[in-house]
């Protein structure tokens, strides 16, 4: 079954139509708000310092026990 070069190039039309068409129509249809920007309230700074003290605890932890293994 052979496939003509009108079918190929009709289906190539409707689809390049389709992809510019559809997206300008979606977009015409959003009229939301746009949402507010995000505030900060303290929180990723408690993250962050949370974090910092971690990493502190963890390479305390770290040098401690490796000057134990170099002790025994």
């Amino acid at each position: 079954m052979a496939i003509s070069k009108v079918s190929v190039g009709v289906v190539a039309f409707a689809t390049l139509f389709l992809a510019i068409v559809l997206p300008a129509a979606h977009a015409q249809d959003q009229s939301f708000a746009p949402a507010p920007s995000p505030t900060s309230d303290g929180a990723s700074i408690d993250q962050g310092i949370a974090y910092v003290l971690m990493l502190v605890a963890l390479v305390l932890t770290y040098l401690i026990h490796a000057s134990d293994l170099c002790h025994f």
